[in-house]
């Protein structure tokens, strides 16, 4: 074997991330050592918490042993561009807030955005700076819940720089997709030109000095939530859930993936929304339709606190769709359990 043969069997390895093999992505240290079946070198990696660390290594090592040799033992090193969690890396983070909070769901239809617009107002209402970004590239629905669908961002000049300046509605500063695109026509692009868009309304954009950056991701798991998990120090994350169990065994997929050893996030809590039906005329009446306690037990399976129960109950959809969330409401019952969420967090 001689270092040549190892440089082009990782060629056939490619960075999940930027779907660019290793070599091309120059990923491997020039630190090649040989001896006899004994192979080892080094793979770089942007920062320690890397997600596709484990699968990358060990793919380098099938790659090593179907392209050069079976009976290679391979030894690979792992080197980090930048560490996670420094002072220095704090100091870079294009946002300046005090906390960055993720609110995701495995699967659609839950409304994790209407928690997260509710969350938002709760805690700008306590006297918090607080900044609201839609990721949610496919279904943007903020400038509906905020009744900014007619507004357009504008540039403003900072140290020099452009700037896109975000919408402020409510005390809360937001930004989404949906002020850029046609309301009327979907949104199909591809995951690296999503997470580009979202990089570009985090890093070129005025957000000032902030208490609470939330970020209302899309459901699920994508290059979306990883460009995200990569980019910013996430001070923790929601997860929001009805309780049936479909959408429990998505929950569960996005506690794990926050969890996951090389994303490290902290799970703040989960929110079971529409936990049960209230109809106006029957206040203390509760009618279980997605099933009882789902979001709740849950949590208590993965020991993770659950924030609040949210009955389904149409003043807060009706809020929803007026642009004026129900949390805004003082003494709105709906309104104290958004409170009281925010008074958790």
């Amino acid at each position: 074997m001689y270092p040549q043969q190892i440089i082009d069997a990782l060629r056939h390895v490619r960075y999940p991330g930027t779907g660019k093999d290793l070599i091309e992505s120059g990923m491997l240290e020039d630190d090649i050592r040989i001896s006899g079946l004994e192979v080892s070198f080094s793979l770089i990696f942007d920062k320690d918490n890397d997600p596709f660390m484990k699968s990358v290594v060990k793919a380098s090592k099938v790659a090593v042993q179907t392209y050069v040799d079976s009976n290679a033992a391979v030894h690979i090193h792992t080197k980090f561009r930048k560490q996670n969690s420094t002072a220095t890396d704090k100091e870079e983070s294009p946002i300046h807030a005090k906390n960055i909070i993720a609110i995701h769901s495995g699967k659609g239809g839950v409304g994790k955005s209407t928690v997260a617009a509710n969350i938002a107002v709760a805690l700008a209402k306590k006297g918090h700076a607080v900044g609201l970004l839609d990721a949610d590239i496919h279904g943007p629905s903020m400038p509906k819940m905020y009744h900014t669908e007619d507004c357009r961002p504008v540039a403003t000049t900072v140290d020099g720089r452009d700037l896109i300046e975000p919408i402020e509605q409510y005390g809360v500063k937001m930004l989404s997709i949906g002020f850029f695109v046609d309301p009327a026509n979907a949104v199909i692009w591809r995951g690296g030109m999503a997470s580009n868009a979202i990089k570009q309304l985090i890093n070129d954009a005025n957000w000032g000095e902030l208490d609470y950056f939330l970020i209302d991701l899309p459901p699920g798991t994508s290059d979306i939530h990883l460009t995200l998990i990569q980019s910013l120090h996430l001070t923790g994350a929601i997860v929001v859930t009805t309780p049936q169990p479909v959408a429990l065994i998505d929950a569960r997929k996005g506690v794990d993936m926050f969890r996951n050893d090389k994303v490290n996030v902290p799970v703040l809590g989960i929110v079971e929304n529409m936990a049960w039906f209230t109809p106006a005329e029957l206040p203390e009446n509760k009618y279980y339709i997605f099933g009882k306690d789902g979001g709740k037990n849950l949590a208590a399976e993965l020991n993770v606190p659950l924030l609040a129960q949210v009955p389904l109950v149409q003043s807060i959809r009706e809020a929803g769709d007026d642009g004026i969330p129900i949390a805004l409401r003082e003494g709105h019952p709906a309104a104290n359990i958004f409170d009281e969420i925010a008074e958790k967090l």
